[in-house]
This record gives structure tokens, C-alpha cells and sequence, in this order.
């Protein structure tokens, strides 16, 4: 499923951190890596770029040594450019199953949200984006599994079916716990409607559970929730100690969320978790 990975690289112990976390998945089928370091253009006057590139160069080699002592074949590459179009230009014409990308900073409430590079980066992939959520504290290798335990999110569109596609894939792999939870939109649902719209929901939930339950081996629980998708989806996160959120990146709505945020979106920004973030299929024109 993400046998090979584009790796965005920093110069930041985020970046290593990061990389500590990725272990996991080599469970789930990852056996290759390319770390790509971007240097803005900007930067690219003789004299800095050749004393940059030689800083860049270490540190890819010190993030290189880690990764292949998990297991993985790494290559190592610096590319002049901007982050978030280099790393999905190299993605899409190198055919790489996945992008990936670091953040750890903090809000003054303490509340976990993306650096620049990340959020630049989901909003222009046109490959699946795993935001690995980095701890406060340094972590020690093999301490941060993000498989661990899975909250998968549906609003039951396509692209919620189309990231579905990718728990069953990640359960058949191994992974042991998955949480469903579908949030009734109170921007939507009226207090009324809610009984109904449980009932109908709650269905399709357990659908969902049964078809993870066919694959054998992992545990699966359902949540209904009535509120803002986004506030609740990041509370239930700290509630079940949830290591990565899995959800389509389009939901319902598409025209207004493109103007106000979407649901994914304030998720990848607000979670204390890792989130792998499922790219709408677009058509396009002829």
C-alpha cells in the first residue's frame, strides 16, 4: 500500500523525531524511502546554497542512517524549490504512494497545530500525506508507533469510501485497534433530526465494523457524536489516546469548503494525534 515514501525533510529535531515514528510502518508493507531536502530559491545564490547544501547533506546522511537501520532502502536527494511543490511534483512523477511530513509545534494554549512546510504540503498533494504529530519530548527509536491505534472518521462520501479502502488495507497488515466514528453535523441536524439520523447512521457504522471484522484480528468500536466534525473528531483523539486519524482530505461540500476549512484540514491542524490524509479523486477535464 505505501511501499515507497517521500519523505520531506528538515533541518529540525522535529525532522528526527519524525523519522522514529515510521518504523510502524514497515508492518504495513513501506520498504522504501526517498528523503528529499528543498532549498528555497531564494537561497540559491552561489556562496549560500554551496554552504547550505553541505549542512543539508549531513543531515540528510544522519536521517538516512536512521531510517536503514529500521530496515529501509534510502535514497537521499536536495532539490531547489518550494517544499509543497517539489514534494508533490516528485511524488506524482516518480509515482510515490505517500508524502510525508513533520510537525510539532504548539499554540500558547498548548494546543498542537502545523508548521508552515506541512501546511503548505496537504494543501497541494495530489498523493495521500501522512502528518506524523511529534511529541513535546525527544522520543527514543521504536517509542512511537502510529498504528497503534487507528480513529477512522466518515461523513459516508466517496471520499470518505475511498480512505476506507486504505483502514481495510492497514488492518489486513496488522493493525490491531480501529475506531469508527461518524459526527452528526449540528450545523445540519437539527436536535430533532438526531434520533433518525442516528438510527440510519449507526447502521452504516456497523457495516463498516463487520467488513474490518471479516479481515480478523482487530478490535473495532463505534462513536456517534452530534456537534462541530472537527471539535469533535480532535476531542475524541485525546479521549482514546489515538495514534493516527485516517480520512478522506474532501468531504461533503466541496465549493464551501474550499473557502472555510475543511473538516480533514482543521483535523490535520488541531489533532494531538498523526493524520493520513486520502486525496479526493478528481475528474479531469478532457
Amino acid at each position: 500500500m505505501f511501499r515507497r515514501m517521500l519523505i520531506a525533510s528538515e533541518l529540525s529535531p522535529v525532522a528526527l523525531d519524525m523519522l522514529k515514528c515510521l518504523e510502524g510502518l514497515r508492518k504495513i508493507g513501506a520498504t522504501e524511502c526517498l528523503l528529499v531536502q528543498c532549498l528555497n530559491p531564494q537561497d540559491a545564490s552561489p556562496k549560500i546554497s554551496t554552504f547550505l547544501t553541505s549542512i543539508l547533506a549531513e543531515n540528510l546522511k544522519q536521517q538516512k542512517a536512521i531510517l536503514e537501520d529500521m530496515g529501509y532502502a534510502v535514497e537521499t536527494r536536495v532539490v531547489s524549490g518550494l517544499a509543497r511543490q517539489e514534494t508533490n511534483r516528485i511524488a506524482v512523477e516518480e509515482d510515490f504512494s505517500l508524502i510525508v511530513v513533520g510537525a510539532a509545534e504548539q499554540s500558547l494554549m498548548g494546543e498542537a497545530v502545523l508548521g508552515g512546510m506541512a501546511y503548505e504540503v496537504i494543501h497541494h498533494a495530489n498523493r495521500p500525506v501522512l502528518l506524523v504529530r511529534t511529541a513535546d519530548k525527544p522520543i527514543a527509536t521504536g517509542g512511537c508507533d502510529i498504528t497503534g491505534h487507528l480513529l477512522f472518521p466518515t461523513d459516508f462520501s466517496q471520499n470518505a469510501e475511498e480512505a476506507f479502502a486504505y483502514v481495510k488495507k492497514m488492518v489486513a497488515d496488522g493493525a490491531k485497534k480501529v475506531t469508527l466514528v461518524h459526527v452528526q453535523d449540528q450545523s445540519r441536524i437539527k436536535p430533532e433530526q438526531l434520533e433518525a439520523a442516528n438510527d440510519v447512521d449507526g447502521k452504516r457504522l456497523e457495516q463498516l465494523r463487520q467488513a474490518l471484522l471479516e479481515l480478523g484480528g482487530a478490535e473495532v468500536d463505534l462513536h456517534l457524536r452530534y456537534g462541530s466534525p472537527s471539535v469533535e473528531i480532535t476531542k475524541l483523539v485525546r479521549e482514546q489516546n489515538i495514534s493516527l486519524v485516517v480520512m478522506g482530505s474532501q468531504g461533503r461540500g466541496f465549493v464551501q469548503e474550499l473557502y472555510l476549512g475543511s473538516v480533514s484540514h482543521n483535523v490535520a491542524r488541531h489533532a494531538a494525534s498523526s493524520v493520513l490524509l486520502i486525496p479526493a479523486k478528481r475528474e479531469t477535464a478532457e
